[in-house]
């Protein structure tokens, strides 16, 4: 398994928008996503990349478009293995771009961040023990920490293009998106993540909460974007759970529960990574891939 890491990659003479881990490349009707070995912690990239993390998230996605299937509508049309796979414009490339980048269709993305929680954990649990409630939703008594919710809860958020996205609920969220199209996502994301919670779980894998983006393209509703992976997702191992404690994690809680142990104020620059908190973090995310689709990584 190759070792090189890809902190950003470089093609002239195309538009490109760039993310805490994505680059964004325009093809005319078409995108190039591709996933670096960026790795973001409290909305800061750190200096040091994670390897073959760009290709994991990729290829998590891809096998979550395709065990979609026909059940929704997404923007997915190949995921780039070879030079065929490319706009002739890209074949120069291919070494860099290959298993990290997906070629998808356009799309108008909606301003919100579709979050659904199954768990109660992260910013859940610190709202819920401050005042019984996520995002304004009434929770039960008694619940605790990392405890899997009565029935999941849509807890959209803003989508900040620099520091936190902030909460929102169902009316605010709406009122950013053509009428009805909020209701649909909401229905939509919800549905996706009992699907996708259910397969994972038979699989050793809690989802305990994730986020979607929707977009619109001819009329229609498009899932885009990353899809249930461990940078969009919280992944716990099932035979380590255990609710009232912080999750063991294949996400990168790993990383930002190191940064937490440093006197860092949570503003670039950040730490550099150690070669151990790296090296697991790989691993973490190849555990996850490989028990999620039951193949070997093969980077």
């Amino acid at each position: 398994m190759a070792n090189d890491v890809v902190l950003k990659t470089e093609i002239p003479d195309l538009p490109v928008r760039r993310g805490k881990v994505r680059d964004i490349y325009e093809l005319g009707d078409r995108l190039a996503i591709v996933a670096t070995d960026r790795i973001s912690t409290f909305d800061v990239v750190m200096p040091t990349g994670i390897p073959q993390k760009g290709k994991v998230l990729t290829q998590i996605s891809v096998f979550w478009f395709e065990w979609l299937g026909d059940r929704v509508d997404h923007h997915l049309d190949a995921l780039v293995t070879s030079a065929d796979d490319l706009p002739e414009s890209l074949r120069p490339y291919a070494d860099v771009l290959r298993g990290r980048t997906i070629i998808v269709r356009k799309a108008e993305v909606m301003p919100v961040e579709c979050v659904v929680r199954g768990y109660l954990a992260g910013s859940g649990w610190k709202s819920y023990q401050a005042d019984g409630t996520v995002c304004g939703i009434k929770l039960p008594d008694g619940l605790r920490q990392c405890d899997m919710l009565p029935e999941p809860i849509f807890t959209p958020t803003t989508k900040a293009e620099a520091g936190h996205d902030e909460p929102l609920d169902f009316d605010q969220a709406a009122a950013l998106c053509p009428e009805g199209v909020m209701a649909t996502a909401r229905d939509r994301s919800i549905e996706i993540y009992q699907a996708a919670a259910a397969y994972a779980r038979d699989r050793g894998v809690i989802i305990a909460d994730t986020k979607f983006e929707w977009g619109l393209a001819d009329g229609k509703s498009l899932l885009v974007d990353e899809v249930l992976t461990p940078d969009s997702s919280r992944f716990w191992p099932a035979d380590e759970y255990e609710p009232g404690r912080d999750q063991h994690a294949f996400d990168k809680q790993y990383v930002r529960n190191y940064t937490e142990s440093l006197d860092w104020d949570k503003t670039p620059p950040g730490p550099e990574l150690p070669p151990e908190v790296v090296a697991n973090t790989t691993a973490r995310y190849v555990e996850a891939y490989e028990r999620l689709t039951s193949r070997r990584f093969e980077g």
